[in-house]
């Protein structure tokens, strides 16, 4: 009678695990918009976790502009109009590689562990962080460009320009952001993900044109710059603030984008599905 009993549950296990591997579009976007609920809501509940958002444009700007404006260009005015449009990249770079760090965190204090028990899409769990932190990228650009506008900025290329240069920010960032979560779940710990993603982060910020002209880099550096696809999304946003020619910056931009996502996007959601 007890063989009789126990017999259907694997059965029963085996048809639940098929039905798990097969969820609709519906379902999925409604698991991605409860995911992204909640981690809007975490954040939320945890103000603090947006300081880096509000707080680092603003310091990079007063950092960069009256620290090294008058040494980098022959005023200050002059340097801002070249170095924030540079940051707009930047800042995308650094909150696209905290996302890595999140994640990591998550599966140290067991986050994953609840959602591997749950019937929900496992991309979804990874495109509700990247929505979130897209939207926490936005909250950035805002403060940045705002005060910028306030310390004398001029969006010579006019509000339609402006805001390509955002959404071409994003764009990149996005991309980045699977770099980012691909680092957090093959480190160990948080203090690793930080560490690589520093690694990753330093030569690409500051081997660019984000803070100064190529053409005062040694020949080995200004090579590497102009490979950099962080000096392609720097020029791309200069040129569309200053109301210059954007040539093929963009298209750059966009094809490194898509080239980083196609590589990354499938391994860092195969190493997700492992993981959980």
């Amino acid at each position: 009678m007890s063989t009789a009993t126990l017999s259907p549950a694997p059965a029963a296990a085996s048809v639940r695990s098929a039905d798990d591997t097969r969820i609709g579009l519906r379902s999925n976007l409604r698991h991605l918009g409860a995911l992204t609920r909640r981690n809007l809501m975490r954040i939320k509940a945890d103000p603090e976790s947006m300081l880096d958002a509000l707080l680092v444009p603003v310091i990079m700007i007063l950092l960069f502009v009256y620290v090294f404006g008058g040494a980098m260009a022959s005023n200050q005015h002059e340097y801002m109009q070249y170095m924030v449009p540079g940051l707009l990249g930047t800042t995308g770079l650094n909150l696209a590689m905290a996302l890595g760090t999140g994640l990591n965190t998550d599966f140290q204090t067991g986050v994953m562990d609840r959602f591997r028990t749950l019937p929900i899409g496992r991309s979804a769990v990874l495109l509700s962080k990247m929505i979130a932190e897209t939207l926490r990228a936005v909250v950035a650009f805002v403060v940045l460009i705002g005060f910028a506008l306030i310390l004398g900025l001029e969006v010579k290329g006019g509000p339609l320009a402006l805001l390509a240069a955002v959404g071409l920010s994003l764009v990149f960032g996005a991309s980045l952001m699977w770099v980012s979560m691909l680092l957090g779940m093959a480190m160990r710990s948080a203090q690793a993900v930080q560490g690589m993603a520093m690694l990753v982060m330093m030569p690409l910020q500051f081997g660019s044109s984000i803070f100064a002209d190529p053409s005062t880099m040694p020949g080995w550096l200004q090579a590497f710059t102009k490979h950099n696809p962080l000096s392609a999304l720097a020029d791309a946003c200069r040129a569309l603030i200053n109301g210059g020619a954007v040539g093929n910056s963009a298209v750059t931009v966009l094809i490194w984008s898509a080239a980083i996502t196609a590589l990354t996007a499938p391994l860092a959601v195969a190493r997700f599905r492992k993981r959980t």
